[in-house]
């Protein structure tokens, strides 16, 4: 850092031969596309600044910090500080940010979290489900019967016709989210029980059969609470940092 004037401004830092002045730190973050991380930063820090955490905590974050970041002594730890120009007091304010994040978090959408969870379960079942596809009509029909007759299994015949990567399983698709399959597909298997095969349905270009194998109800464990609190956190996240720049309006 300097406090040189440079034509009337002030230089703030000094790459090899070239002087960066404060005019042009905001055009230079901009073009190194660092604005946004920048600005998510400052958002994040100021909802946290009023969290506080235990010596205990702060003990416990410095320590994990200092072994992340291979700093196993009191020189290391200077040499550390000088290649990022930080003082110790930042280096505290780094090591126990994430731990202040999750504070916050849980301060601000752990109450919310049942309600919103209730809002989204319907996109976060799981289904296990069997598939044909094709485009051919009188071959989805031929499918259909031999199926409903047991002439061949399901999975024989999405091994032989199906069009998809499903054939390499035998039809067999899952688990996964309802939100992934397609709107008109996951009302068919909302709506089926398991073992049921639904006649052919169009789905754009293709033809299907489906068979739902097994519904799986989402469960509010603690692994789905992360997920859901931090979904919760990107998306305010998001909106702060469109309001800063612009984007919302």
């Amino acid at each position: 850092m300097t406090e040189d004037g440079i034509s009337g401004m002030s230089a703030v830092l000094k790459v090899g031969d070239r002087t960066i002045t404060a005019e042009e730190i905001i055009p230079l973050l901009a073009g190194y596309q660092l604005l946004p991380p920048l600005l998510r930063a400052i958002i994040i820090d100021e909802a946290i600044a009023l969290i506080t955490c235990t010596d205990e905590e702060k003990a416990k974050a410095l320590e994990q910090f200092y072994g992340q970041n291979q700093i196993d002594s009191p020189e290391a730890q200077q040499a550390w500080l000088k290649r990022q120009g930080m003082s110790a007091e930042q280096l505290e304010a780094l090591a126990t940010r994430e731990l202040k994040i999750e504070k916050f978090k849980q301060q601000t959408w752990g109450h919310k979290l049942e309600s919103y969870f209730l809002g989204r379960k319907s996109k976060l079942d799981r289904v296990i489900y069997s598939l044909i596809r094709t485009q051919d009509p009188g071959i989805i029909q031929e499918i259909y019967f031999r199926i409903q007759e047991e002439e061949q299994s399901f999975a024989e015949l999405a091994r032989e016709y199906s069009k998809g990567p499903e054939a390499q399983t035998g039809g067999l698709i899952g688990p996964v989210e309802m939100s992934t399959p397609h709107p008109i597909l996951a009302k068919i298997l909302v709506a089926s029980q398991p073992g049921q095969v639904c006649p052919p349905t169009r789905l754009g270009e293709w033809l299907v059969i489906v068979r739902l194998e097994k519904f799986i109800p989402a469960q509010l464990d603690e692994a789905m609470r992360r997920r859901l609190m931090n979904e919760c956190f990107t998306s305010w996240l998001t909106q702060q940092l469109n309001q800063q720049l612009g984007l919302d309006q």
